[in-house]
C-alpha cells in the first residue's frame, strides 16, 4: 500500500521496483538492523547477482592499498578503454551506511561511470591520496570530482566542503541520494520508514554503527547539511528517490548549495526506492540515472 502522504495526481512506486519489494519478501530477506554486520555485509554483497547488471568492459582496472593510521584502505582505479593522455577523474565512495558495501558491491557501478563519462574514476576514501597520486595514476589533479551513493554520498558532500580551500579543491560533487544530517527528522523519514527497503530501523542502525554512542550528530563533517556555510563548494548534481527516507534530506541539501551560490543542479526519480541505481538489471531507470549522472560528470570535468 502507497504511503499516505501521496495524493492521487502522486507518483506511484515503479513497478520494477514494487516487484523486487515484493520478490525480497517471498525469498525471507531479513531487515538489515537485524543482522549482525558481518553477514549483512555478505548479504549485501551477495544481492549483487539479483540486481546488478552485467560489468561493462573499461580499458583498464588495478588495485592498489594505502595506509593511514595503522588501517589498510583498498583502492581500485579504472580507466575507460581507448584513452590517452591525462584524465579528469572522479573519486567514488560506496554507500552501504558506512557500515557495509566495498569495491566488489560498486565495482559495476564505478566501471559504468567510467566507459560512458570517458574518465578515470577511483573507488576508496581518501581524496588527497587520491589527488597525490593523479599524476602516476594518469589523471588531472585540478579535474578530480568526488563522488558517492547514500553513505558514500555524506561523505563525498562533507570532502567537498572540507577541501573547497585546499590547493586542489574537488572540481563536482555527484551526490546520489546522499544522507545529509545524522537527524532523521524530515517528513520522508516518517512517510518512508517502513516498506520501501531501505527502512527508519536501519538508519537507526547505520548511524548508530558510524557515530558511536556519544558522537555530536551535528558536526558538519558528519552532517554536511548543518554546515553553517557552503558557499565556495564545488558544484553539484543531487540526485534522489522519490519513495527514499533520505529524499527530503537530498533535496534540502541541493536548496542549500543554490542558495549559497554553488552551480547545482536537483534531479528526482519520484518512483524509486533508495538503493536503485545499482539495481540495472531489474529497475531500467537504474541504467537511465547512471547515464545522466555519466553526462553530468562528462560536462563539468571537461569544461575549459
Amino acid at each position: 500500500m502507497e504511503s499516505s502522504v501521496r495524493g492521487a495526481a502522486s507518483p506511484l512506486l515503479d513497478p520494477q521496483a514494487r516487484a523486487l519489494l515484493d520478490l525480497l519478501v517471498e525469498r525471507g530477506i531479513p531487515p538489515i538492523h537485524t543482522q549482525g554486520v558481518p553477514e549483512a555485509r555478505a548479504a549485501y554483497r551477495e544481492r549483487r547477482a539479483l540486481t546488478q547488471p552485467d560489468p561493462p568492459q573499461v580499458g583498464a582496472v588495478f588495485d592498489e592499498s594505502l595506509s593511514h593510521e595503522g588501517a589498510t584502505i583498498g583502492l581500485r582505479i579504472y580507466r575507460p578503454a581507448d584513452s590517452d593522455g591525462t584524465l579528469p577523474a572522479l573519486v567514488y565512495y560506496h554507500g552501504g551506511g558506512w557500515t557495509i558495501g566495498d569495491l566488489e558491491t560498486h565495482d559495476t557501478l564505478c566501471r559504468s561511470l567510467c566507459a560512458q563519462a570517458g574518465i578515470g574514476v577511483v573507488s576508496l576514501a581518501a581524496f588527497d591520496h587520491a589527488i597525490a597520486s593523479a599524476t602516476r595514476w594518469g589523471f588531472d589533479a585540478s579535474r578530480t570530482a568526488v563522488g558517492g551513493d547514500s553513505s558514500g554520498g555524506n561523505l563525498a558532500a562533507a570532502v567537498a566542503l572540507a577541501r573547497r580551500t585546499a590547493a586542489v579543491p574537488p572540481a563536482f560533487q555527484l551526490l546520489i541520494y546522499p544522507a545529509t544530517t545524522m537527524r532523521t527528522k524530515a517528513p520522508s523519514h516518517h512517510a518512508f520508514s517502513q516498506g520501501y527497503l531501505l527502512t527508519h530501523d536501519d538508519m537507526l542502525w547505520f548511524i548508530g554503527n558510524y557515530m558511536g554512542p556519544d558522537s555530536d550528530l551535528d558536526d558538519p563533517r558528519a552532517s554536511p547539511l548543518l554546515a553553517r556555510d557552503h558557499a565556495g563548494a564545488a558544484s553539484a548534481l543531487v540526485l534522489t528517490a522519490g519513495f527514499d527516507p533520505l529524499v527530503d534530506d537530498g533535496r534540502a541539501y541541493a536548496d542549500t548549495l543554490s542558495a549559497a551560490g554553488v552551480p547545482t543542479q536537483y534531479v528526482c526519480f519520484a518512483r524509486q526506492l533508495h538503493g536503485f541505481i545499482t539495481m540495472g538489471r531489474v529497475i531500467d531507470e537504474a541504467n537511465t540515472a547512471v547515464t545522466l549522472c555519466a553526462s553530468a560528470l562528462r560536462a563539468a570535468l571537461n569544461r575549459g
